[in-house]
């Protein structure tokens, strides 16, 4: 029989990861507190359903949402999710959170005999469609098992991190640090470039070829030279993921100055307006402070 999917948080990543799990053969639902999303999801095969009529037929939910508060809401709120699957289905918890939430998410579901598989992702919107992305993975024997049919859909790789939820929220939130910073350094690298007659366009063609580039700059660098900041994953993204970093830094002790001067440049892009747009607008921040006008860029 085929498995039966909820994706929860039909977002640039979520969605392409339901439309991994409906390529894959899932019967596979989809919720968002965006009614359009939802629509647009079952006009391409998206399986409908009132999730109060669904859930208890449900194999795999799977999270994609913001935040651990809205995890949890999923998961246990007043409509909460976890009270109505059945003995043995899975939740896969792909938000990066804490590593401590991971564990307490993992210990109220195995509560209610349901896995949880701490699964947080890397790859973007692109990889998410494509059923490519990697997951940063732990959890129970069981719960791997009981995910692998979900986890074969949406990725390429999975690491296996640990027997037990945390170590996947752990490494998320190292990945984490280093995007964040990586892209809040591109900017600060193409806007200073901009100061000596260094083109955008021309940035990206040499030193995408040099050993100064980055996943990320390759990838949100062309945003840029391009003048287009469609979202694909947002500013606002960044004062939570890095956020947590800290938090967890603060935790261990660890003095983490350069998330910290990161995590400025996107607060002050999200102070600027720019909350939802492409991430790679945190640009908009340099080229304001040094009076510089970016590609697309009337003013």
């Amino acid at each position: 029989m085929p498995n039966v999917t909820a994706v929860f948080g039909l977002g640039s990543m979520g969605y392409g990861m339901a439309q991994s799990c409906l390529a894959a053969g899932h019967i596979t639902h989809g919720f968002d507190i965006n009614p359009d999303a939802v629509a647009r999801f079952q006009s391409e095969g998206g399986t409908p359903g009132a999730l109060s009529d669904i859930a208890g037929t449900l194999d795999t939910v799977v999270t994609v949402v913001l935040n651990a508060a809205q995890t949890e809401t999923v998961l246990f709120g007043d409509a909460g999710i976890v009270a109505r699957l059945k003995p043995g289905a899975c939740v896969i918890g792909c938000a990066t959170v804490p590593p401590d939430f991971a564990r307490d998410m993992e210990n109220r579901c195995q509560a209610h005999g349901v896995h949880y598989l701490d699964a947080p992702i890397s790859g973007g919107s692109v990889k998410a469609a494509q059923g490519a992305l990697t997951m940063m993975a732990a959890g129970t024997p069981a719960a791997f098992a009981a995910a692998q049919p979900a986890l074969d859909a949406m990725a390429e790789t999975v690491f296996e991190l640990g027997d037990h939820a945390g170590p996947g929220s752990a490494m998320k939130a190292v990945n984490q640090l280093l995007a964040g910073v990586h892209i809040a350094t591109m900017a600060e690298a193409l806007t200073f470039g901009m100061t000596q007659g260094v083109a955008p366009d021309q940035f990206l063609n040499v030193i995408s070829k040099c050993a100064g580039t980055s996943w990320m700059l390759e990838n949100r660098a062309p945003h840029i030279v391009a003048g287009d900041y469609t979202p694909h994953s947002s500013v606002n993204i960044w004062p939570k993921d890095l956020g947590i970093v800290l938090d967890i830094a603060k935790s261990a002790s660890f003095s983490a100055p350069i998330t910290a001067a990161a995590l400025q440049q996107f607060i002050a892009a999200a102070g600027m307006g720019l909350g939802g747009e492409d991430d790679a607008a945190v640009a908009k921040v340099y080229a304001r402070n040094a009076s510089l006008a970016l590609p697309g860029d009337d003013t």
